[in-house]
């Protein structure tokens, strides 16, 4: 959820209550204009492109696919890609881009997910940390209904024995020139219960002095923990890689990605293609 502030900031870091907050049904239109700037395609977005082509995937599921900037590189001839994010302001965004006709787009979360059977389901840019408690478990095993036997489902997590969050609530603020004039961001972090993380980030635009809050809780998951629900679900982890060159996860990077596949004897049961 994000939320602006009714009165501008006197500077970040400072303590705000709830009665200085606006809340905003979805993200600020320039967040998300912004987006693909802090959020660029790199080497993460090449696994996952690798992994598409290596399974020979001809329908690709990406949940959480935000702006869309790695599902419409996912296209391909005899490929059908279907893109699911609850964020309409998001899906606006990616519906305007090139190759966006090819892709299905739809509104909402795993319980919305249709054109299955899929050969690859994916989550990207750690949606899998903003789903909290058996709002995980229901989106595991929605997503294994999705998928067809042997199918593949890949994602990424940071790895909880790093302490993110701490280095992230340490961090001082930080201003860069953006098309909607200088913008300072900052963060607020702290772990409010085990394996929770409450993250407050804040953007300000300086020439309306409007500071744009995002409210975040975050679940800091272990592989061992993760391993359990995935197979719970019904699939079987082949690999936990601990970085984008696929080295294997020894338990110290910040890091974990997942590799799973649908165990075979249980059909998906979204087949409408």
């Amino acid at each position: 959820m994000q939320e602006l502030l009714r009165t501008p900031a006197l500077r970040p870091k400072t303590p705000r209550t709830e009665e200085d907050h606006v809340s905003m049904a979805d993200y600020d239109p320039r967040i998300t204009e912004l987006y693909d700037t802090d959020n660029p395609d790199g080497p993460d977005h090449d696994y996952y492109r690798a992994l598409a082509a290596e399974t020979q995937a001809e329908r690709i599921l990406d949940l959480g696919c935000g702006t869309g900037l790695l599902t419409v590189t996912l296209v391909g001839e005899r490929r059908t890609v279907v893109g699911v994010d609850p964020s309409p302001i998001m899906l606006s965004y990616a519906r305007r881009r090139p190759e966006a006709g090819r892709v299905t787009w739809i509104d909402g979360d795993s319980s919305a997910i249709d054109g299955g059977p899929f050969d690859l389901l994916v989550m990207t840019g750690n949606v899998a940390q903003h789903i909290p408690g058996q709002q995980w478990e229901r989106t595991l095993k929605q997503l294994r209904e999705a998928a067809r036997p042997g199918a593949v489902l890949a994602f990424e997590s940071r790895n909880p024995s790093t302490r993110a969050w701490e280095k992230w609530d340490a961090e001082e603020a930080a201003t860069r020139q953006t098309p909607f004039g200088p913008l300072t961001k900052w963060f607020d972090a702290d772990e409010s219960s085990p394996g929770v993380v409450r993250l407050l980030s804040y953007a300000k635009f300086e020439q309306s002095q409007e500071v744009v809050v995002e409210k975040l809780e975050l679940a800091f998951r272990s592989a061992e923990q993760i391993s359990r629900d995935l197979s719970a679900a019904g699939f079987e982890v082949r690999a936990i890689w601990g970085d984008w060159t696929r080295e294997p996860f020894n338990g110290e990077q910040p890091l974990m990605i997942f590799e799973a596949e649908a165990a075979k004897g249980k059909t998906g049961e979204t087949a409408h293609g």
